[in-house]
């Protein structure tokens, strides 16, 4: 099975030569669960923008869903991040002034789906996590877990294979954050390739693998299926000393 996310040696420099991607590989297999974590500056949300098609390497190479993106257009790069990714954000970005249905169905805008389809479908992203009963709310008359959860179905009204989750429980408390976290391993059992970025660890637990980043570098990744774990060094054995026979004494050696 081919990936759906490859990155072969990655690195990012933007103007002033500050360094946030040092040569990284990464490969995620379709259907995969990764949380990638790290302290903040450690280069973990530009991964996730490289991975996204929201930004391009400044060097290495890039492959999305089968797709060079270093061969594609800008153009090409929005085609591609539209029909193949959806984003779930920290803080949500949803339009004030719409209701949690509006906010779902503008996901589908650029798509060219009709208007009474494109809030058909939002509905139904709604109902899949657990907001049936919201649709004509707007943003302020949602709670902060609501509201992220109207931000998932938004990403994923689509059916994009990938999604990519940067923070998503970083301002809920940790009731909501529960409700999103469980949302987002439904998703991923349901066949959607999840990508999280957080700094919590025990977030990170609840996903199939785990990647660490850390001044630029992947300094640890699980492997992805099929891969073989890590090679470590050779295991060190202790010098076999040969056994040493006791002295004769001149008694038990007699005169000879």
């Amino acid at each position: 099975m081919s990936p759906v996310i490859s990155l072969s040696r990655v690195t990012k420099v933007y103007p002033g030569n500050v360094t946030a991607l040092r040569g990284v590989d990464l490969t995620v297999e379709r259907g995969e669960s990764l949380a990638v974590v790290g302290p903040s500056g450690s280069g973990k949300s530009t991964l996730l923008q490289i991975v996204g098609t929201l930004d391009r390497p400044t060097s290495g190479t890039v492959t999305i869903a089968g797709h060079d993106v270093g061969t594609l257009s800008d153009r090409g790069m929005s085609a591609l991040r539209a029909r193949s990714i959806g984003f779930v954000f920290q803080r949500f970005h949803l339009a004030p002034g719409l209701s949690a249905l509006e906010n779902v169905a503008e996901g589908l805008l650029y798509g060219g789906a009709p208007r009474g389809e494109r809030r058909n479908r939002a509905a139904e992203a709604l109902e899949r996590v657990g907001l049936a009963h919201r649709l004509g709310h707007r943003p302020d008359q949602l709670s902060g877990g609501e509201r992220q959860r109207v931000a998932i179905a938004r990403a994923v009204v689509g059916n994009p294979p990938i999604l990519l989750a940067d923070e998503p429980t970083g301002n809920l408390d940790s009731v909501a954050g529960e409700v999103v976290v469980e949302i987002l391993t439904r998703l991923n059992e349901q066949g959607t390739t999840l990508v999280v970025i957080t700094h919590d660890p025990e977030v990170a637990a609840r996903f199939g693998r785990r990647a660490a980043v850390r001044d630029g570098r992947l300094i640890g990744a699980d492997p992805a299926p099929g891969e073989p774990p890590p090679a470590g060094p050779p295991p060190v054995t202790a010098p076999v000393t040969p056994p040493v026979a006791p002295p004769v004494s001149a008694e038990e050696g007699g005169a000879r």
